[in-house]
């Protein structure tokens, strides 16, 4: 039947009904022809008012939702919805794709948005976090992307007057953006007090920072930066969907049918009221506005579109109009003019003209319609209603004829008969009622055969028949009109039908794929003059089949455009048309009809340009007409590259095998051997299933690729070098046209491609990425060699086109279902691109990130046929192709021209030259052809005659399939698919110059006992015989009658002994390869065969069938079997007397056999050590027990092999990968070498008869490896191609108290962060106030209120304070962070960092200056050493988890002078970042993250580009750093770990540093890097060693340059020389800095005068003359270099927290008292620390008296201690406790002393009896521990404050409680410090759940209040502030938990002490009147 093709017809998408405006906004424009360009359902249209022409952008899969317009109105980009949605941006004149930007949104795509200059893109998603991604459109790569919102975003913009701002709004939120470097950070927009918090729809930005935007109440908010500062109220009366900016103002559209216009300061112009038009009506909603000059665009609701021109602003022109809400199902066409109709759940009805394409007719009715149909006559006009009613109509004046109400269901289907006399009624209670048309539509009948709804009917010719279809897919016959069911098959055989509408049915099987049952077609119409089908279904496709269509699966075109449900489809009267109406998105399609003869003329119907393919599908029916695949291309595409464990896993295997490796591992095992071996050459080279992967290079060397090795063969010396980057099969390779570079793809399961260098065999690039799975299967570079395009052997067969250098992916598509064999890129437009493979030719250009393909066209010329190799020719339109049946197609664009037929089977390789072609083929022979294929110039047919003498090797059979051809230096190079690579010459002489086995896996495998060669047998059928000496080549071959699995040479070397795969074994002369005898006694496989030692008396041959036969080789009998072996026999071994076997089976048994007769033995396995074995074959036993990997389920050993010094055992197993282990290896999981080479399985190996030369086989590559053995002490300087042993040494790295901290300490983020304080109970302000006892009469003759708190400022007038500046911070963060103190400005000035806050520190003067932008914890920092980036600063922080919102960690770039950020990178290291450093050019930036998997990323950090990025280590890395000198080498350091690593393109490769070459060398924790020149690396371990590295390569120890931890070196890059800082005890000679030269052969140590026990480096920097150090003791020392001289820099106290802080009552002085153990004194004005005191234990609090002459200190211990200022000695002490002092207070008249504890106790000394300190009272039933007290100014009082949040007064000092509320209220407070209170209730915020406030401290002045909280803010309030959530400014500065603050005295600055952080900040506080003077002088220090 002719259903096998697709019909030769064609549909053209005409017209579109309909505008899209439900659930969508802004999405009308005009352009810049003045079109106006909108969407509606999966299609963009660009309408031409003036031509009333419409044009179709069809590349879109599913329903656009949103649209934006270029700035230049010319280009659109729309977004659609889906699961993987896509961006497409399309020039709006030509409606091609421009770009497509993909794979990152989600569910949808809602917004859009282009920037000023139109370079970039916005777009929102309708995921759950609605991310806000940033797009580089044109290069179709993301920029950046964050988390938009918790709810939906409706609007996006770009801020046009300030770059890199954007705004966003939505449900209850407006968000203003700033984008830096990769990270975008939104600021909420404040609505305060001048606006509610409401849902804004829409937004437009001015300039001066200004936003207007519209709100869901109709009120129009204005936004100055982020504050609301006005609101018009009621712009509009409802939601404001829209509004638009143009240059003369703006427009905004709502709900209320208004338009308004608005000037550019936003005063109105005009309002236009839709409603109130003559096109208006109630209800219209405005979507959509667009105001251009005197014209504007109106989109609506309802899905019309109105132009209103200014001036006649009553008179909106209706320019389209279509359904709206609700589904639209009824459609009918006229039955002789040219018109439509269509009802929907909208309840109207409407008619269309075809012709004029316009609404004629319109008419609401009462219920939602769900069928229509006219009369023959053209009269009568029928509807079914949802309701089960029937109205008819009148078509000319829409009257009612009748309206009838017989069933309860929706009515889905009528029809008038064709006679015109019946209408017959489908309804979904399943019945079909017939009514007469002339008796008033009375009902005549019924049908009712029906079990389900009906869907379908149709009426024959005669009227006399009636078929029907139901839900059930079932097809009904009835005869009219009485309705009685016909069950002949016969009375309806003859019947014709009047029209065919129904889905079920002989004709119409075709239109249902072969093997499904669903129901998703929804609508089919026949057209019988045209004999074609179309169809609609669920999936938004209307097909074209042909008609009838008998077979199921037939083949069809199929047209896309509407989004969903088509829900019905009908041709016109006359066929001209089809009609199509969607479901969901109410849109009629228009489609012309372009018959066959048509088509001819037409060829310039290009088809259909989309992404989703627009032709037919290669359906499945039964190709009769296409002819056979061949054979070879049939194997082929059977193979399978899946993996069940691929490299990529092992990894994580051993990872889950750990545990199983600790309990193993616990003997000291075995050091791996000391000789390595090296890959010397192989024979193979895989054509069996790869085309075009041989070439030679420039300068004539010949590069292909074998099993896991890229080959660089020498054809003059015979030699081969090897690219060994790959771990698994290479499948594809190519070479760069203009340089030696060659790019190959591998199997993995996110495989690879490489690009290396020939000469150099170095990688340049590797490209991974998710794109390929499985493998890759086809590679080409571009003309100019920038560009590289790859296939992967995925499902979809992705293609991807990479800039190979940077290693990005530039484009992505899905290039077919079926395999693809080639790729070509075009070599004159670098855009273009051809893909070819079975049934398949593509012609692609790239559009962005996406590619845009066309099938070819073959029209009538050829049958749609499976290309196997294709060329560009001699122009970019021309291109060939060679298809599997010998042809070659000719293509000019996408059109093919012609085919010539140009070899027998199919054409496998060709290669385009200057004046021609040359082609090979299945048949063996290469043709030369002129430059049109037009003749044959000349043939060369493979054939051993030809053979030239010089050949390494033996040609196996005449004319070989050709795979792969190649011309240059004057031969022409032939790959075959026997896996030979021949040479010949243009005369004809053909030279061999590499070959390998066949197709079959090869096993069998021996080495001569006394010449350099060896035997093979393969399932190939062949024996050969190979030469290992430097000839290099096969010797000899033989054909076998079956495959063979193993063999062995006799002693003697006369023999070969071969067993095959059916059971029998043969003998063969060595030299001949004739047979000498034979046998055949078992029936499966011979797996070994061995001859005895010495004379080889005895032959033992071990087969499949659990066997093993002993033949004596002298008279040839069958002499013994061995039994008992209880699976198959894998490895047999003789011993040395030939008398006893050793065994291996399958089921891992190890047996013994005693020979000629086979008795079964039993040896202890520690006898087996002592037996002398002749060889050594066996994997199981205690000798070899550490060979099994860790991982041995997995994978299995397959084979060993003993050197004849029984020194090293040679294994293969079936990973690939061959090993060298020391023998004996006892103890499991012994450590080795490894080398990769081999893809997957090794099955032999085999060492020479004089150990030079180890032996491989490759099990599926085919492949045979020979490798030369190097002895332990032979070892050339060149880097190691080992890879050492899978488990880390078991011997710890070492310890150390202050590594392990670092390595352990977990960073919590600050909005994490809980309470610092063990505190119970209610928070404030979620108390219930108890009201007070006795209200005070409103009537003020009382004394007025006490003040609440005695003021000290006399004379002034009290101002509040307005603002805090940061000024100083004591403190570096040293005990966690390393090498984070560097010199800036010529030592002028230094930069570090502590809490959250980067620190510039002036050395001469002590100033400070800040960098205040991270809002978090900094953990590391670095500067940029390139003088283009001077003062250049990176610093990265702790963060959350890794989601690109506002708390995933990031690193910062900034200036250190001007704090300017200029660059911020959101990165994905979950937890933090650790370590950061730049390049050498300055340009990359390198980072560490504390995540599970430490990983290691690149940057480009200007752009905010990641490079690359990949795990880096399982245990933690403390410092990664480049080398000074390079951009793509660095270092990285950590525990038990030191890796060297290169940057390859976008990879990331690396190498673990080898010990082995130093005798008891171990891998230790290391802690620091420096570098020295030659690639010299320096490492500084925990013990105190430095080791030196060459490359990779371990080369010297410096032992014991410190006697601890090396923590710190630095290398200076203008002399070489090394500073290295570690932990020392200070001696005479030791120092903890030391100053080497550039090998660190000689030092100079430094001590620090700290006065410490032991100096703890952790930082280094050298300057000029000048060291600088920071230490974990807080401080920052300067060494003089000259006189060694110590200059402490910056104090701070060491360990936290600080609990105790003190000002001085007169003077700019404070103390300080932390958990180290120190009090210190600090002044403010000198900015340094004074005086520092040990106490010996960990203090909690301090105070001054109130004359400044004494101190108290509360210890933790329960101690406290009183000191005089003066002397510093002890004036008391005493401990009454045994619990930590809180909080320790002198009484304001000096007298007493108050000392609160943790023992829920405060004890009163009196002073004036002495420092005896004995307790005269204390303070009962106090209900928690104490936290703060404070004394009344007349020290009869002593508030406390609890740590239950309760707040108790007590009497002084009787201790008595004190209950009185309106007593306390007189009471007049001398400080206050609680956090508790009626006074304070404000200062508690809403988020406090976790975390709580821990300080406060009101000013000397009375009027402000500053805190400190667990989030590490300081507030500063009014006081008091009795109001919950009082308002405040907050200052950043601290790490979380601030425990203490202060006011100096006099109010000028206020303390704070930070818990984690240990340090003291200081800010200036500024009253009213100075604001303005101090800010001038502050703009350095932005506040927070």
């Amino acid at each position: 039947m002719a259903a096998r093709s697709a019909p030769s017809c064609h549909l053209r998408l005409e017209w579109v009904y309909g505008y899209r405006g439900h659930q969508c906004r802004n999405n009308l424009y005009y352009t810049a022809a003045k079109e106006i360009v909108y969407f509606v359902a999966g299609v963009g249209v660009v309408y031409s008012p003036r031509e009333h022409r419409q044009k179709f952008y069809r590349g879109h899969s599913d329903d656009i939702i949103s649209l934006a317009l270029h700035p230049e109105r010319v280009l659109v980009a729309t977004g659609q919805v889906g699961k993987e949605p896509y961006i497409c941006i399309w020039d709006s004149y030509t409606v091609q794709t421009i770009s497509v930007l993909k794979d990152v949104h989600t569910h949808g795509i809602a917004c859009l948005a282009f920037d000023l200059d139109g370079q970039r893109l916005v777009s929102v998603g309708l995921d759950s976090k609605n991310a806000v991604c940033v797009w580089d459109w044109k290069r179709g790569k993301m920029l950046s992307m964050a988390p938009g919102h918790t709810d939906r975003i409706f609007d996006i913009s770009w801020d046009l007057y300030q770059p890199n701002k954007l705004v966003s709004c939505g449900v209850k939120h407006i968000k203003f953006w700033s984008l830096c470097g990769n990270a975008l950070t939104p600021k909420r927009g404040v609505f305060g007090k001048t606006g509610d918090l409401q849902t804004i729809l829409c937004l437009a930005c001015a300039r001066d920072e200004l936003t207007y935007s519209g709100a869901l109440n109709g009120d129009i908010y204005v936004w100055k930066g982020i504050n609301l500062i006005r609101t018009i109220q009621g712009a509009h009366a409802a939601g404001i969907f829209s509004m638009n900016a143009c240059e003369e103002g703006f427009a905004t559209g709502g709900r209320d049918g208004c338009i308004r216009l608005w000037d550019l300061t936003f005063k109105p112009i005009t309002v236009i009221d839709l409603r109130e038009t003559d096109q208006g009506y109630k209800g219209l909603s405005v979507r959509s506005v667009c105001w251009r000059g005197d014209h504007i665009l109106v989109g609506t609701q309802d899905s019309e579109i109105f132009e209103i021109v200014v001036q006649e602003r009553n008179k909106p022109f209706l320019i389209m109009q279509g359904h709206c809400e609700g589904e639209l199902w009824a459609l009918a066409v006229h039955p002789t003019k040219p018109l439509a109709v269509t009802g929907s759940d909208d309840r109207s009805v409407r008619i269309w003209s075809l012709v004029d394409h316009a609404l004629i007719a319109r008419c609401n009715m009462e219920e939602p319609i769900r069928c229509a149909a006219v009369n023959a006559d053209g009269i009568h006009l029928a509807l079914g209603m949802k309701d089960g009613s029937f109205t008819v109509l009148r078509v000319r004046d829409m009257t009612e004829v009748v309206h009838i109400k017989d069933r309860k269901e929706a009515i889905h289907e009528l029809k008038y008969s064709p006679d015109g006399t019946y209408l017959a009624v489908g309804c979904n209670d399943s019945s079909v009622d017939i009514y007469g048309v002339a008796q008033r539509y009375k009902k005549v009948g019924e049908c009712l055969g029906s079990l389900s709804f009906i869907t379908h009917l149709d009426w024959s010719s005669d009227s006399r028949y009636l078929q029907t279809n139901d839900g059930n897919g079932k097809r009904l016959f009835y005869r009219m009109p009485g309705g009685k069911e016909v069950t002949s098959t016969e009375e309806i055989k003859g019947v014709h039908w009047a029209s065919w509408t129904c889905v079920s049915g002989l004709e119409v099987n075709g239109i249902w794929p072969k093997y499904s049952d669903i129901n998703d077609i929804n609508s089919v119409d026949g057209n019988y003059i045209g004999q074609v089908l179309v169809t609609a279904d669920d999936y938004g496709i209307i097909k074209l089949f042909r008609y009838p269509c008998l077979r199921k699966g037939a083949k069809f075109r199929k047209y896309i455009g509407h989004s969903a449900h088509v829900t019905n489809v009908r041709w016109s009267h006359d066929y001209q048309w089809v009609i199509s109406i969607g479901g969901a998105d109410h849109s009629v399609f228009q489609w012309k009809f372009i018959p066959e003869r048509k088509l001819k003329d037409a060829v310039h119907i290009a088809p259909q340009e989309s992404l989703a393919d627009s032709h037919s599908d290669e359906s499945d029916s039964d190709l009769s007409d296409v002819p056979e695949l061949d054979s070879e291309i049939e194997q082929e595409t059977q193979l399978t590259y899946r993996r069940q464990v691929y490299k990529e896993d092992l990894p994580q295997l051993k990872e889950q095998c750990k545990e199983k490796q600790k309990s193993a591992t616990s003997k000291r095992r075995e050091r791996a051997p000391g000789n390595s071996i090296r890959l010397h050459f192989v024979h193979g080279y895989r054509g069996y299933d790869c085309r075009s992967n041989l070439f030679y290079t420039q300068i004539g060397e010949i590069v292909y690729h074998v099993a896991a090795v890229g080959v660089i063969y020498n054809r003059q010396q015979n030699t081969q070098r090897f690219y060994l980057g790959h771990d698994d099969d290479i499948l594809c390779l190519t070479i760069h046209p203009l340089k030696d570079y060659v790019a190959t793809g591998q199997v993995g399961r996110d495989p690879s491609i490489h690009i290396w260098d020939t000469e150099t065999i170095k990688p340049l690039s590797i490209l991974k990425g998710g794109h390929h799975q499985y493998g890759v299967s086809a590679v080409d570079f571009s003309a100019d060699g920038k560009r590289l395009a790859s296939v992967g052997i995925d499902d979809s067969h992705t293609v991807v086109l990479w800039d190979w250098k940077k290693g990005e992916k530039l484009s992505i598509a899905r290039g077919s279902k079926d395999k693809i064999f080639v790729v070509k890129m075009n070599p004159y437009v670098p855009d273009k691109l051809i893909t070819a493979g079975i049934k398949h030719m593509k012609f692609w250009r790239k559009a962005g990130g996406g590619l845009i393909g066309r099938k070819g066209y073959i029209g009538t010329l050829g049958k749609n046929d499976t290309m196997m190799c294709a060329v560009y020719g001699w122009t970019e339109e021309m291109a060939f192709s060679g298809t599997s049946t010998g042809d070659v197609c000719i293509w000019r664009d996408i059109f093919l021209v012609k085919t010539v037929k140009a070899h027998d089977g199919p054409v496998f390789s060709m290669h385009a030259l200057e004046k021609g072609f040359v082609t090979g083929g299945k048949d063996g022979i290469v043709a030369l052809w002129d430059d049109s294929f037009e003749r044959c110039l000349k043939t060369y047919a493979i054939k051993r005659a030809a053979l030239a003498p010089g050949s390494k090797g033996l040609l196996l059979e005449d004319n070989p399939s050709i795979r792969a051809i190649s011309l240059g230096h004057g031969h022409i190079l032939v790959g075959t698919k026997n896996g030979e690579i021949l040479e010949v010459d243009k005369s004809g002489p053909i030279t061999l110059l590499v070959q390998g086995h066949m197709e079959g896996e090869v096993w069998g495998l021996a080495t001569h006992p006394y010449l350099p060669i060896c035997a093979t047998v393969s399932d190939d059928k062949t024996l050969r015989i190979w030469d290992l000496s430097p000839s290099h080549c096969m010797l000899a071959v033989r054909k076998l009658k079956k495959g063979g699995r193993c063999c062995c040479f006799s002693p003697d070397g006369k023999a070969l002994a071969v067993g095959l795969n059916d059971g029998s074994f043969l003998m063969a002369n060595a030299d001949t390869l004739e047979d000498l005898v034979s046998f055949h006694h078992r029936k499966d496989m011979i797996s070994d065969i061995r001859f005895s030692p010495g004379s080889g008396k005895y032959l033992a041959v071990a087969s499949h069938d659990s066997f093993i036969d002993i033949y004596n080789v002298m008279n040839s009998k069958r002499v013994g079997i061995c039994k008992g072996a209880t699976s198959y026999i894998t490895h047999i071994d003789w011993d040395i007397r030939g008398k006893l076997l050793q065994v291996n089976t399958g089921a891992k048994e190890q047996l013994f056999f005693e020979a000629p007769r086979g008795k079964k033995q039993t040896i202890p396995s520690v006898e087996v050590e002592k037996i002398a074995w002749a060889s050594w074959t066996s994997v199981l036993g205690l000798c070899c027990e550490g060979i099994w990997p860790v991982i041995g389920e997995v994978t299995d050993v397959t084979a060993s092999c003993l050197t004849s010094d029984k020194m090293v055992l040679a294994t293969g197993d079936d990973l690939g990968f061959v090993k060298l282990f020391r023998y004996p290896t006892k103890g499991k999981f012994g450590k080795f070498k490894r080398y990769v080479a081999h893809s997957t399985h090794v099955t032999n190996v085999r060492w020479t008869y004089d150990d030079s030369m180890l032996v491989t086989l490759g099990g599926t590559d085919m492949s045979l490896m020979v490798w030369t053995n190097e002895m332990e002490g032979y070892r050339e300087k060149r880097p190691c191609d080992s890879e050492e042993s899978d488990i880390d040494s078991e011997e710890d790295g070492g310890y150390d108290s202050d590594v392990t901290r670092e390595n352990e300490i977990s960073y919590t983020i600050r909005a994490l962060s809980t309470n610092i304080r063990p505190m119970l109970g209610i928070k404030p302000h979620l108390q219930q106030k108890e009201p007070s006892i006795d209200e005070r009469p409103p009537v003020s003759r009382a004394p007025p209120q006490p003040e609440k708190l005695q003021t000290n400022n006399v004379g002034k007038k009290k101002r509040p304070i307005e603002d805090l500046v940061l000024e100083l911070i004591f403190g570096y963060r040293g005990r966690d962070c390393r090498n984070n103190v560097h010199y800036l400005n010529d030592g002028d000035d230094i930069i570090y960092h502590t809490a959250s806050v980067g620190i510039l520190h002036n050395v001469a003067t002590g100033s400070q200056s800040f960098y205040q932008e991270h809002n978090d914890d900094i953990l590391c920092l670095t500067v940029n050493q390139h003088p283009k980036f001077i003062n250049i600063v990176a610093t990265g922080q702790v963060g959350d988890s890794a989601d690109m919102s506002a708390t995933a960690p990031s690193i910062h770039i900034w200036d250190a002078m001007n704090k300017q950020t200029l660059s911020i990178l959101r990165c994905y290291h979950s937890k933090g970042v650790c370590s950061v450093s730049f390049s050498a050019t300055g340009k990359l930036l390198l980072s560490v993250g504390l995540d599970p998997e430490h990983t290691i990323t690149i940057w480009r950090w200007q752009e905010g580009a990641k490079i690359a990025s990949r795990a880096g280590h399982n245990q933690r890395i403390f410092v990664a750093e480049f080398r000074p000198d390079s951009d793509t080498q660095f270092v990285s350091v950590g525990v038990k770990h030191v890796k060297f690593w290169t940057l390859a393109g976008r990879a990331l490769l690396s190498k673990k540093g080898l010990l082995s070459t130093l005798e008891d060398a171990r891998m230790q924790t290391m802690l620091a890097i420096a570098f020295g020149a030659n690639n010299l690396t320096f490492t500084g371990t925990i013990s105190g060693d430095v080791c030196v590295w060459k490359d990779h390569i371990l080369c010297r120890i410096v032992a014991r340059a410190h006697n601890g931890p090396v923590f710190a070196m630095y290398t200076t890059l203008r002399d070489g020389l090394i500073v290295t800082g570690g932990k020392e005890r200070p001696s005479k000679e030791g120092g903890a800095v030391k100053l080497w030269d550039q090998e660190l052969r000689r030092c100079r140590a430094f001590r620090l005068e700290t006065g410490q026990a032991t100096d703890c480096v952790r930082s280094v920097c050298r300057g000029k003359g000048k060291i600088l150090v920071g230490t974990r003791n807080a401080e920052i020392i300067e060494v003089g270099e000259k006189n060694a001289a110590c200059n402490i820099l910056v104090n701070g106290h060491v360990d936290g927290p600080i609990w105790g802080l003190a000002t001085h009552p007169s003077r700019d002085f404070f103390l300080s008292a932390a958990e180290d153990g120190t009090v210190r004194l600090w002044d403010i004005a000198d900015k340094k620390m004074l005086n520092k005191v040990n106490l010996g234990h960990a203090a909690r609090t301090v105070c001054y008296s109130p004359e400044g002459d004494m101190v108290a200190i509360g210890m933790k211990n329960g101690e406290f201690i009183i000191l005089l200022v003066s002397s510093l000695k002890i004036w008391g002490k005493k401990r009454d406790r045994r619990c930590a002092i809180h909080d320790i207070r002198f009484s304001p008249d000096s007298r007493y002393l108050a000392v609160g504890s943790s023992e829920n106790s405060v004890d009163f000394y009196d002073l004036t009896l002495g420092p005896t300190l004995n307790r005269i009272s204390y303070c009962k039933d106090i209900p928690s521990f104490v936290i703060q007290m404070d004394f009344s100014a007349d020290s009869s009082y002593l508030q406390v404050s609890s740590g239950c949040y309760k707040r108790h007064v007590y009497e002084v000092p009787s201790g008595k409680h004190l209950m009185d509320h309106a007593a306390i209220d007189r009471i007049t407070w001398a400080t206050w410090t609680s956090i508790l209170g009626d006074e304070v209730l404000g200062i508690w915020s809403r988020h406090a759940e976790k975390a709580d406030v821990n300080c406060a401290c009101v000013s000397h002045s009375g009027i402000s209040l500053v805190t400190g909280d667990d989030f590490g803010m300081v507030k500063l309030f009014d006081f008091p502030c009795p109001e919950k959530f009082a308002k405040h400014k907050r200052f950043l500065g601290h790490s979380p938990h601030v425990t203490n603050i202060r006011f100096t005295s006099g109010d000028r600055h206020v303390v704070s002490a930070g818990g984690d952080d240990c340090r003291l900040v200081t800010f200036s506080a500024h009253e009213e009147q100075t604001m303005l003077l101090v800010k001038r002088l502050n703009t350095t220090t932005p506040t927070a």
